[in-house]
């Protein structure tokens, strides 16, 4: 991530949206939020809520706590010094968590971290608390032909070997954390240009 921010500096006057999944995947989940907290004091920034981040905020609110502990959690307990059972994380990181948001919206462009309902507008989703939650899981809009939505959705969560470019549609996880041949890369997008900027995984 640094690598790729670094990749980005030039353009450090225009607005970052990260979407979502700062824990669980990689090794130093303290160490990414750590990142973030500083770099929000050099750039305008925008922090989408992953899934990831609701399933540790579900367990930590006395949800399914195996549920997170299953896709991640002791790896991002684990960065924080403690025994993979038990964590008491910084309250600025427990703020930074909580801050985090569903969804970013401008005037050409809707950030979402897994993306939106394809039989609906922008604007019915916005209008549905079930559906609003389906922007931290959804899949279904990646096989649908034709779309209603009023302007181009950005998301990450469904890995690709490349990103995915569509019409109304851009999708930027290239599948950082995982070892499969074509992944192993994080990306961002710079808009308007939809120019992507591609930073190999460093180790």
């Amino acid at each position: 991530m640094k690598a790729l921010i670094e990749e980005l500096s030039p353009f450090y006057d225009r607005t970052f949206v990260f979407v979502g999944d700062y824990i669980d995947r990689g090794p130093d989940s303290r160490g990414v939020v750590d990142f973030l907290l500083e770099f929000r004091e050099k750039v305008n920034c925008i922090f989408l809520r992953g899934n990831h981040e609701q399933m540790m905020l579900d367990a930590l609110g006395g949800g399914d706590r195996q549920l997170w502990l299953m896709n991640g959690g002791r790896t991002t307990i684990h960065s924080y010094d403690h025994d993979g059972q038990q964590v008491e994380f910084p309250k600025e990181h427990m703020q930074f968590y909580r801050d985090t948001i569903l969804y970013y919206d401008t005037e050409d462009y809707f950030f979402v971290h897994a993306g939106i309902s394809p039989a609906k507008t922008i604007k019915e989703s916005l209008k549905d608390k079930n559906e609003m939650q389906d922007f931290l899981w959804i899949r279904s809009h990646l096989k649908a032909i034709e779309k209603p939505w009023e302007k181009t959705v950005v998301f990450g969560h469904t890995p690709r070997p490349q990103p995915i470019r569509k019409t109304k549609m851009i999708g930027i996880d290239t599948g950082c954390v995982y070892n499969r041949n074509g992944y192993r890369k994080l990306t961002a997008v710079k808009l308007p240009e939809e120019e992507f900027i591609v930073q190999p995984r460093v180790d």
